[in-house]
């Protein structure tokens, strides 16, 4: 189930509010510019298919999105509790950081946590199967696939290189709640 829980800053034992209903989570996060959704597969996915029948599974709406926003790259990742190096890719994303572009993710499968650091709260958004998150450009924020990840994710991009990151330098993210396994 994905859930939102919105912590101020200052104060990251107890959150303001917490949602599980979709829709509700998607109006919150889009009062402060993040994209929510949920999409539905247009074919089957068997587990452990390619790169390319995931992508060919949500075409339609990864097509839209691209023409919608610009994007040039897509492509798939996928992290299980097995991989050796599990510990050093958690540890890649779980400092502050931001973006020149936006991070757009979409689950296939299995779950992770983005936190999003905006004004004076941090929005803590545990995505699962289905959930596409859409984080401006600009905003700060981490992740967190947990101690023994399992998750698949189409992502989109702007820049052709991928994913690069501005590390912010505060701790903030060592205060808030991470992902329990």
């Amino acid at each position: 189930m994905s859930v939102l829980s919105v912590y101020q800053a200052s104060a990251p034992d107890v959150p303001l509010k917490v949602l599980t209903h979709g829709d509700d989570i998607a109006t919150t996060l889009a009062e402060v510019g993040v994209r929510f959704e949920r999409w539905e597969a247009n074919a089957p996915i068997a587990a452990g298919a390619s790169q390319e029948a995931v992508i060919a599974a949500y075409r339609p709406q990864i097509d839209a999105l691209m023409r919608e926003r610009g994007y040039v790259t897509v492509d798939v990742v996928s992290l299980a509790s097995d991989h050796p190096q599990k510990a050093e890719l958690r540890a890649k994303f779980l400092d502050e950081h931001r973006h020149a572009e936006d991070e757009v993710r979409f689950f296939v499968a299995g779950r992770g946590l983005f936190s999003l650091h905006i004004g004076e709260n941090v929005y803590a958004v545990e995505c699962v199967k289905n959930d596409l998150i859409s984080v401006p450009a600009g905003t700060l924020h981490w992740f967190d696939m947990g101690e023994n990840p399992h998750f698949v994710a189409i992502r989109l991009f702007n820049n052709p290189e991928g994913w690069v990151a501005q590390f912010s330098g505060d701790d903030i993210a060592s205060r808030f709640p991470r992902l329990e396994d």
